[in-house]
C-alpha cells in the first residue's frame, strides 16, 4: 500500500519547513537562509541550514541533508508513509492510498488517537482536581513528585468505579472504545472501564500522540502491581517505548538512550537531568524496540536488572550491536536499587552511575570475576565461567582485550585462556540490518560546487551561460541536468534527480553564493578543458598528430585563462567546444 504521489507532492508543498523543523531547531535568519544547531549532531556552532523556498536542509557538520518529509523521519523516528501522515495531519491534508481500505485504517486510528486524548485528559484532570483524587495526589507527593512533575508528564487518576470514564466519553461508539483498550466487557456483555483506582501514566509515540496507558495500584491495592493497555490498532507492547517522545531529542544530543523498566524509572532519570531515557512497557528488549532507538543513538544504556537483559540475552545483543552498528552498556546501581529511589535520594549518583555504565561484556566479565577469592580453585573456576562469556562475542579483538582482564584479575597465563577461548566455536545470531539516513555528498570539485549554488539562486545571472559539458565530473552534471529540467526549482529537481543526488542538492539550497559569474564560469571552463586533456592524454592513440595537436590547443587555452581581465573570449571559445565535444572521447 502506497500515497498517492500527487498528494505527497501537496504535503511537502503545503507544508512550512521552517514551522516543523522550527520546533525542533532553534533557527535563525541568515540571507535566504535559517541557520541553527544540528539536531543530530553535537555542535558548538550552528552548522543547520534550511531553505524555507525549497523546504529542504543541509548540515555542514555531519552531512545530513533532505526536504521536509525526511527530516520528520529522522527527528521523529518515523517511516516515511508515516511521516507523510503525520504532516498530512498537521496540515488538513486527506490523503489517498492505492491500496483499497487503507485509507479506512488511517482514519480509525486518528479516531483512536482522538479518543485516547480525551482519556487522558480526563484521568489527568481528575488527579489535579478531582476529590477521589486525592490518595493518589498524596502517593505522589510522597514519591517526591511535584505538580509540575505530574503536569509535565500528564500524569492521571483512575476513579476506584466501573464506569466514571465511560460516562465522560458517552456517545462514543463501542468498538472505538475498545480498539482504543478504554473498555472491558463483564460476564453480563456490558461494558465498564478498564482501569479502576490506579495512578495512570500515558504512553505517547515517536511523534506525541496517545497510545495506550499504563495503571499502577497504590500501595496496599488489589490486583497487579502495574497494568497495562491491551493491543490494538495503535499500541503494541513489543514497539512501544515509553518516554521516547521526550527523550529522542536529548538522545541525538548527547549519543545515548537509556533503557529502564518502568515509568517511575523515566520520570525519576528525567527529574536527575537525564532526559533520555525510555522504556519498555511490560516486556523484555526485542528487535523492533532496538531498531527504534538506533534511528536517534548510537548508545544503548541499560539501567535495568541486568540479569533479566543480560546473560541470557547475550547472543541476542552482540546481534545487535553487529547488525545495527551500536554499543550495549549496562548501568550498575546496586543490589535492590532502582532509578526512581536513587534520583530522589542521591540524583548525583544516579547521573554518574550512568555516565560510567560498562560495556555489556564488560559488565559479565566485572559480576563473574567479582567472585574470584585468593583460593586457586575459585580463581580457576571464575576464570572458566569468564571465559564462557567472552567467547560468546563475536569479534576477536574484544575477546582477547577481556582475556587480558581475566589473566590479569586471576593470575592466569593469557597464552593459555587464549588456547582455552579458541577450543569451542561460537555461534551469532543475525539480526536485520538498520537503515542509515545520512548519505555521503557526491565528489564534486569547488568550481562545479560553486556554479550550482550561483544556479540555483541566481539563475538570470548564468542560466545562459551553462551547459552539461561544462560540469565534467557525474555529479555536476547530473545536479546541473536536474536543475535545467526542475526549470530553476531545487525542490522540482530533487523530485526528478537520482537520489545520489539529493545531498548536493540539499546543500546548494542553503548555500548562496556572491560569486561573479564571470569568475564561476572561467573557473568552471578551466576545469573541464584539464578534465578533457587529461582524458585525450590517457587515450590509445593518444600518439595521433590530430590528437596532439588538439592536446596543444587545450593547453594553450587553459595557459590563457591566467591573464584574467582579457580571458573572456578564450573562456566563450572554450565554453562552445566543450558542447560541441561533450561526448568526446
Amino acid at each position: 500500500m502506497a500515497i498517492v504521489d500527487e498528494d505527497i507532492q501537496r504535503v511537502r508543498a503545503e507544508t512550512d519547513a521552517v514551522a516543523v523543523i522550527g520546533a525542533h531547531v532553534g533557527l535563525r535568519r541568515v540571507g535566504r537562509r535559517q541557520v541553527g544547531l544540528c539536531p543530530f549532531h553535537n555542535e558548538k556552532s550552528p552548522s543547520f541550514s534550511v531553505n524555507a523556498e525549497e523546504g529542504l536542509y543541509y548540515c555542514f557538520g555531519c552531512g545530513a541533508s533532505g526536504d521536509i518529509i525526511s527530516f520528520v523521519q529522522q527527528v521523529e523516528g518515523l517511516d516515511f508513509r508515516s511521516a507523510v501522515e503525520l504532516l498530512a495531519e498537521r496540515a488538513g491534508i486527506t490523503l489517498r492510498y492505492t491500496e483499497e481500505g487503507t485509507a479506512d485504517r488511517r482514519r480509525r486510528s486518528s479516531e483512536v488517537h482522538e479518543l485516547l486524548e480525551e482519556a487522558v485528559e480526563f484521568y489527568h484532570q481528575r488527579l489535579l482536581t478531582g476529590a477521589d483524587g486525592g490518595v493518589a495526589r498524596s502517593y505522589l507527593r510522597s514519591r517526591g513528585y511535584d505538580g509540575d512533575t505530574v503536569r509535565e508528564f500528564r500524569i492521571g487518576w483512575a476513579p476506584d468505579a466501573w464506569e466514571e470514564l465511560l460516562r465522560a466519553l458517552r456517545g462514543k461508539p463501542r468498538e472505538l472504545l475498545a480498539d482504543a483498550g478504554l473498555v472491558a466487557q463483564n460476564d453480563n456483555g456490558r461494558l465498564r472501564d478498564a482501569f479502576r483506582a490506579r495512578v495512570m501514566f500515558p504512553i505517547f509515540d515517536v511523534a506525541g500522540r496517545p497510545i495506550g496507558f499504563g495503571g499502577r495500584i497504590l500501595p496496599g491495592g488489589r490486583g497487579p502491581k502495574y497494568k497495562n493497555s491491551s493491543q490494538g490498532p495503535v499500541y503494541d507492547k513489543s514497539r512501544v517505548l515509553y518516554g521516547l517522545n521526550w527523550a529522542k531529542q536529548s538522545a541525538v544530543q548527547r549519543g545515548r538512550l537509556v533503557v529502564c523498566e518502568g515509568y517511575t524509572d523515566v520520570i525519576g532519570f528525567a527529574r536527575a537531568g537525564i532526559t533520555e531515557a525510555v522504556a519498555t512497557c511490560g516486556t523484555s528488549l526485542t528487535e523492533d524496540h532496538v531498531k527504534t532507538m538506533r534511528r536517534f543513538a548510537r548508545r544503548i544504556v541499560l539501567a535495568f536488572d541486568a540479569d533479566a537483559a543480560g546473560q541470557g540475552a547475550a547472543e541476542r545483543v552482540y546481534a545487535w550491536e553487529q547488525a545495527h552498528d551500536l554499543e550495549v552498556e549496562v548501568v550498575e546501581l546496586g543490589e535492590g536499587r532502582d532509578p526512581g529511589d536513587v534520583a530522589a535520594s542521591d540524583p548525583e549518583a544516579l547521573v554518574a552511575a550512568v555516565d560510567g555504565a560498562k560495556p555489556f561484556l564488560g559488565w559479565r566479565v566485572d559480576r563473574i570475576l567479582a567472585g574470584a577469592t585468593d583460593r586457586p580453585e575459585r580463581r580457576a573456576r571464575a576464570a572458566h565461567a569468564a571465559l564462557d562469556a567472552i567467547r560468546e562475542h563475536p569479534d576477536a579483538f574484544v575477546r582477547d582485550q577481556y582475556v587480558m582482564t581475566v589473566a590479569d584479575r586471576c593470575g592466569l597465563d593469557p597464552d593459555q585462556l587464549r588456547a582455552d577461548v579458541g577450543r569451542r566455536g561460537r555461534r551469532v545470531a543475525v539480526a536485520e540490518p538498520v537503515e542509515m539516513y545520512v548519505e555521503e555528498l557526491p565528489e564534486l570539485e569547488p568550481s562545479e560546487l560553486e556554479a550550482l549554488r550561483v544556479l540555483a539562486h541566481r539563475p538570470e545571472a548564468i542560466a545562459h551561460r551553462l551547459h552539461a559539458g561544462l560540469f565534467p565530473s557525474p555529479a555536476g552534471s547530473g545536479t546541473y541536468r536536474a536543475l535545467v529540467a526542475g526549470g530553476g526549482s531545487v525542490r522540482a529537481a530533487t523530485d526528478q534527480a537520482d537520489p545520489a543526488l539529493h545531498p548536493v542538492l540539499s546543500r546548494i539550497a542553503v548555500e548562496e553564493s556572491e560569486a561573479e559569474p564571470d569568475d564561476v564560469v572561467r573557473l568552471l571552463a578551466r576545469l573541464a578543458a584539464q578534465d578533457a586533456l587529461t582524458r585525450l592524454s590517457r587515450r590509445g592513440d593518444a600518439g595521433d598528430p590530430n590528437i596532439l595537436e588538439l592536446r596543444t590547443w587545450l593547453k594553450g587555452r587553459i595557459d590563457e585563462l591566467n591573464d584574467v581581465e582579457h580571458c573572456a573570449p578564450t573562456v566563450a571559445l572554450l565554453s562552445d567546444w566543450l558542447q560541441a565535444h561533450e561526448d568526446a572521447a
